[in-house]
């Protein structure tokens, strides 16, 4: 089968290897949509630091398919569902696992090989992590599933309530769905960016008002722009990184109103670091949280929101486009064309 292998930052080749059979507790999925993400493309040009232990490895990690094979004892699944499922798992008995808090896992399992035409599924993340999808959701719309798990998420974490003001910093596929999810929760919310583009698709998301941060350097200046459009210009409620900027990081939380919360979504690159005026953190008590990828309760709320319709997923699809166009379609989000790309084995 055709599959890609990662051998190093910038360095992606399709190549043919043996399909993998479903041992006990796996299952063998025939993939219809493999979805790139930011993170692929920060993958791609720099490595990442857990997802690949040992090189060559399988590249891409959000997919929807068919089940092709199942292995000894899985009773959950059979032969010709159609299925999505996460790309990680968490061990269930690490300290962080027992009180709750999934996403810390300190022995998460990943789940690698989506840019391809079949991936076996570990035993544990078929138990816990792996869902079978109605005729009526299409796979392309299913395959980005591990990106918005990330955002219920942030959602859980921000505390958002029917009348807030939200801003969202990043107007990219992750910004998008937080406007999207912000105002299933009655929220009005507003985006900013860079991109003209981006906001156009962020207004199509929801955004009551949209601010083009072009030509503004420092983040008090693009917060300044943001706050202008806030009732009385008093700030938002609650603000959302979704971008990944230190910087941006900054510029959050100076949009905030007194007693507003940050919610600090992108991930910054190693040795990243940010500035917060400790009178003001005092004074106006803000507060500040971070957000980290997803745990099974998310995983099982983004697939009922993609299920029920609640949320579509082909609002985030650029374009689909055959397997061959992968890193194409990288170099492409890199270029900020497009967004998120569907990849069709």
């Amino acid at each position: 089968m055709r599959a890609y292998m990662f051998y190093g930052p910038g360095d992606l080749r399709l190549e043919d290897i043996e399909p993998e059979k479903a041992g006990p507790g796996e299952v063998a999925v025939e993939i219809h949509a493999a979805a790139t993400c930011g993170t692929d493309l920060k993958s791609y040009r720099r490595g990442h630091p857990t997802l690949f232990p040992t090189l060559p490895a399988r590249f891409g990690h959000e997919f929807s398919g068919y089940v092709s094979e199942v292995g000894e004892g899985v009773t959950k699944f059979k032969v010709g569902d159609r299925v999505v499922a996460a790309n990680t798992c968490p061990c269930g008995s690490c300290w962080a696992c027992t009180i709750g808090e999934e996403s810390l896992c300190e022995n998460l399992s990943y789940l690698n090989g989506g840019f391809a035409e079949q991936i076996v599924i570990p035993a544990n993340i078929v138990a816990r992590n792996t869902y079978q999808i109605p005729d009526t959701l299409p796979f392309e719309a299913a395959a980005p599933l591990e990106p918005l798990s990330t955002v219920v998420h942030g959602m859980a974490m921000s505390g958002i309530k029917l009348g807030d003001t939200v801003v969202v910093n990043g107007a990219g596929p992750i910004g998008q769905m937080y406007v999207r999810l912000a105002q299933l929760r009655g929220a009005t919310v507003i985006s900013a960016d860079r991109s003209a583009g981006r906001l156009a698709q962020a207004e199509q998301a929801g955004a009551i008002a949209t601010v083009n941060l072009t030509g503004l350097e420092t983040p008090a200046e693009c917060a300044a722009a943001i706050r202008e459009v806030t009732p009385f210009g008093r700030g938002a409620d609650v603000a959302i990184e979704a971008v990944g900027l230190p910087e941006v990081w900054e510029q959050t939380w100076q949009c905030l109103r007194p007693g507003g919360t940050a919610v600090m979504f992108g991930g910054p690159k190693a040795g990243s670091t940010f500035s917060v005026d400790a009178v003001a953190m005092h004074y106006k008590e803000y507060k500040m949280v971070g957000v980290y990828h997803h745990a099974p309760r998310y995983v099982q709320i983004a697939v009922k929101l993609l299920s029920s319709g609640q949320f579509d997923g082909m609002t985030l699809c650029t374009e689909v486009r055959p397997l061959e166009a992968l890193v194409e379609s990288l170099e492409d989000m890199s270029k900020g064309i497009g967004s998120k790309y569907i990849l069709k084995p």
